[in-house]
């Protein structure tokens, strides 16, 4: 965007449009996420302030542009998405237990993490420019087509929860783009049986549709008691942890001799299992203002998707507003045993610059739709 450009379009906002209760609840997570992180192991806390100071520099910077001239450039953000992706499979990817999903170029970055705002800027504009076909069958399995090359490279991280992510926030993208309600339909009445079938296939001896590490989370999962000393041991270690919190929790880098979390009995406590850490020290006033805060900026973004001028702008927030929701009920039903266990972070709480980053560039470009939205006096 040219200086000029730029400058004429800052004039045209309004600060009462700004949505500063949206930047507050930003803040108010990450300030948690700060605390939480900086008890889990300390070595992580000064990345997660330079995060957190990066991610808002960036979020005010992206949201007074013109949301509408990035996503020009649509194509070449799905160009350097694949590209990132696929450095992961070269000497310059990093492998941690088991799992390659970062590049070292100087510093490491998470490009799965990036995927998400990259998809959501790419889908919003593809869909708009092509937007009276969305009714049509054949342009969902398009838009499914797009979604797959960078999918099966998470996939072959193995990176499973962020594929799933991925999946959700397309597929809520199109819902909110006006796809014909026969093929939704149609996909909730072959996804909910195949998901009870793969539920199923987990209980045999041999699962025939799943790896060996995924069929034992599912039936560690389903019966906890029996992988104790395995697979359930992190997930049950988590949900005492939780529990032992009780109303008020037991304070803030507690050193009580029953703390689980100091007994070294939760692994990955500053990032899949963060919700852990709050649970255990801030107790459950502290577990509910983290769950309220993310579903109040969740619905937030698709409060400001139905005030937005345009489809693509819709399409943006409404992203935003899955990747955010469903992110963070992935990961408090991983850490409360309500759901199988899968490494995902908790958005805006979890170390990880890649994605502390990303999501306020994310919210960036909902503050912008929120600037640039309908005007109700």
């Amino acid at each position: 965007m040219r200086t000029e450009s730029f400058l004429e379009k800052l004039k045209s906002y309004r600060i009462f449009d700004y949505d500063f209760k949206l930047v507050l609840m930003l803040v108010a997570l990450s300030i948690i996420g700060v605390i939480a992180v900086g008890s889990a192991d300390p070595t992580y806390k000064s990345k997660q302030i330079a995060g957190l100071v990066l991610g808002l520099f960036m979020m005010v910077l992206v949201s007074l542009m013109d949301y509408l001239v990035i996503i020009k450039f649509y194509v070449v953000y799905y160009i350097i998405n694949i590209f990132f992706l696929s450095l992961v499979f070269t000497p310059l990817g990093k492998s941690v237990k088991g799992a390659t999903r970062w590049i070292d170029v100087g510093v490491v970055f998470q490009p799965s993490e990036a995927s998400k705002i990259l998809l959501i800027l790419f889908f919003a504009a593809f869909i708009m420019k092509y937007k009276e076909r969305v009714k049509k069958i054949y342009f969902i399995f398009i838009c499914f087509g797009l979604l797959a090359p960078p999918l099966l490279m998470i996939v072959m991280q193995p990176d499973l929860s962020t594929t799933i992510m991925l999946t959700v926030i397309i597929s809520c993208i199109l819902f909110s783009a006006g796809i014909n309600m026969k093929f939704v339909i149609t996909v909730l009445a072959i996804s909910i049986p195949s998901a009870l079938l793969v539920i199923f296939d987990a209980l045999a001896d041999k699962s025939i549709l799943l790896r060996e590490y995924q069929q034992s989370r599912i039936l560690a999962w389903l019966h906890p008691e029996d992988y104790a000393n395995s697979d359930a041991y992190q997930t049950l270690n988590s949900m005492m942890a939780i529990g032992s919190g009780q109303l008020l929790g037991k304070g803030y880098n507690t050193n009580e001799i029953t703390s689980v979390l100091n007994g070294g009995f939760v692994s990955e406590s500053q990032t899949d299992f963060i919700f852990t850490v709050v649970g255990e020290e801030f107790g459950f006033i502290g577990g509910l203002a983290v769950i309220a805060l993310l579903l109040l900026i969740a619905v937030e973004c698709f409060v400001i998707a139905g005030r937005s001028k345009d489809l693509a702008g819709q399409l943006i927030a409404t992203g935003m507003g899955a990747w955010i929701g469903f992110q963070g009920f992935l990961n408090i039903g991983v850490a409360t045993g309500a759901l199988p266990n899968t490494g995902i972070p908790l958005p805006f709480v979890s170390a990880g610059l890649t994605s502390l980053v990303s999501c306020y560039i994310g919210m960036g470009f909902v503050l912008n739709v929120r600037l640039q939205g309908k005007k109700y006096f």
